[in-house]
C-alpha cells in the first residue's frame, strides 16, 4: 500500500512540462481510476483478515482512505509547476477505489456461510 502511495506521489510530482504524452481524451481519468483501484486493493490486503461483521465498515474505510489520499494528491499537484488540482481526477480516484471495494464486498458477502 505504501509503495502504491509513493508511486502516486512521484507521478503527481512530475511538472506538467515533463509529461508530454499524446493520450486520448479521458485517458488520464482511466489512469487515475486504475491507480486508485490498485491502492484500494492493496489497502484491503493490508487490512485482512476482516471479521464478517466488519466487512462493510472496512470497505467504507478503504474508500475513505483513497478519497483522503486523493484530496492530498490533488492539493499536492496544485503546487507542482504546470499541474493543477482537478475535481474530475478526484472523482476518478474514488470511482476506481469504489469499484474494487464493491467487487471485494460482493465476493466476501457471497462467500459467507448462512446460518439457518
Amino acid at each position: 500500500m505504501i509503495s502504491v502511495m509513493g508511486s502516486i506521489f512521484l507521478l503527481s510530482h512530475q511538472p506538467g512540462t515533463t509529461l508530454q504524452l499524446a493520450v486520448p481524451p479521458g485517458a488520464d481519468k482511466l489512469g487515475h481510476a486504475v491507480l486508485y483501484a490498485l491502492l484500494a486493493g492493496t489497502a484491503l490486503f493490508a487490512l485482512l483478515p476482516v471479521p464478517p461483521q466488519r466487512t462493510l465498515r472496512t470497505g467504507i474505510l478503504v474508500v475513505l482512505i483513497c478519497f483522503l489520499y486523493g484530496i492530498g494528491d490533488e492539493v499536492h499537484q496544485a503546487f507542482v509547476p504546470g499541474r493543477e488540482a482537478s475535481v474530475g481526477d478526484l472523482l476518478a480516484d474514488v470511482a476506481g477505489a469504489a469499484i474494487v471495494v464493491a467487487l471485494w464486498l460482493r465476493r466476501t458477502v457471497c462467500r459467507q456461510p448462512t446460518t439457518p
